[in-house]
């Protein structure tokens, strides 16, 4: 599924098998800054989800990142996109929720603002080190 999610249009970045594998070894070790979820209906797995944990001195409080929600493509306007971020607001309360989502993911955009998240007016940028 981070295959499938990384070669859509709702990522900017392709990923890589070698950051695949970083990504679920920082979820399943005892990491404080990561976690993964695996979204199920039933017994059949139909997305999953990772989140990352930092600080936020512009907001002041903890800052809870979700860095992937994928549901597969027979699940999508379901309710699963909510009920995941439902799920993390009520395991982070008081954190601030931040995202990143491409402007031509309307679909994913509606579910966020539906959500309550806001667009901020600036670019992030980033420095790979």
């Amino acid at each position: 599924m981070m295959r499938e999610f990384y070669a859509s249009d709702a990522v900017y970045t392709n990923g890589s098998e070698e950051i695949f594998e970083r990504d679920i070894d920082e979820c399943i070790s005892p990491s404080p800054y990561a976690d993964g979820y695996v979204l199920e209906k039933g017994c059949e797995v139909i997305g999953y989800g990772m989140i990352a944990r930092s600080y936020s001195t512009e907001f002041g409080r903890r800052c809870v990142w979700i860095e992937d929600i994928y549901i597969r493509a027979e699940y999508r306007g379901c309710g699963y996109g909510t009920r995941f971020i439902e799920y993390i607001k009520s395991e982070n309360p008081g954190a601030l929720l931040r995202l990143e989502a491409e402007v031509e993911n309307e679909p994913a955009l509606s579910v966020y603002k539906k959500c309550g998240f806001d667009f901020l007016p600036y670019l992030e940028m980033k420095n790979l080190i």
